[in-house]
């Protein structure tokens, strides 16, 4: 369904899944938006992909911010009159980890650093109400707030991925 002519935006796409998912589209001959709060982060990241002759173009965005979301949907209008695809890919985990601790629970539960079912990670991972907060602000009203606005902007037949873990499944 997409040509060279598609727009494919990725959100908190400077690093990890997000950047790979840029690669991949960007190899397969769509114009890529990567965006990323960090600016340095972000443009770092697109002069990696540039280097491998890549079609990427870099735009600072905070879906945390509804404003930084506004400005985006007219930078994007004014620029591309629309998009094919949004990722939504930015989040945040909403922990900080103590990866010594993970590592030891792991290991006294299982005897093997593969297996993870059952393990008690509640000295390994720490969260607070304010990290509690920001993650569901970023992760589901950011998220629910990018599609709000650019839902308008969307082709005929274009796509919306949302991109997400088993870490915020509650057991």
């Amino acid at each position: 369904w997409w040509t060279s002519d598609s727009v494919v935006v990725v959100t908190g796409a400077n690093k990890g899944i997000g950047f790979e998912i840029v690669r991949q589209l960007a190899q397969n001959g769509l114009t890529v938006v990567l965006t990323a709060r960090d600016v340095n982060r972000g443009l770092s990241a697109v002069k990696t992909l540039k280097e491998e002759g890549l079609n990427v173009v870099f735009r600072q965005l905070d879906i945390h911010n509804p404003h930084s979301i506004s400005e985006f949907a007219e930078w994007l209008k004014d620029n591309y009159g629309g998009l094919d695809m949004l990722v939504n890919n930015a989040g945040v985990f909403g922990v900080t980890i103590d990866h010594e601790a993970a590592y030891r629970a792991i290991l006294n539960k299982t005897g093997d650093h593969h297996i993870y079912d059952d393990v008690d990670f509640g000295k390994a991972f720490k969260t607070n109400y304010e990290m509690s907060k920001e993650c569901i602000e970023i992760n589901y009203y950011g998220t629910k707030r990018m599609i709000e606005t650019l839902l308008p902007l969307i082709r005929s037949e274009g796509r919306i991925v949302n991109v997400s873990s088993d870490g915020g499944l509650l057991r």
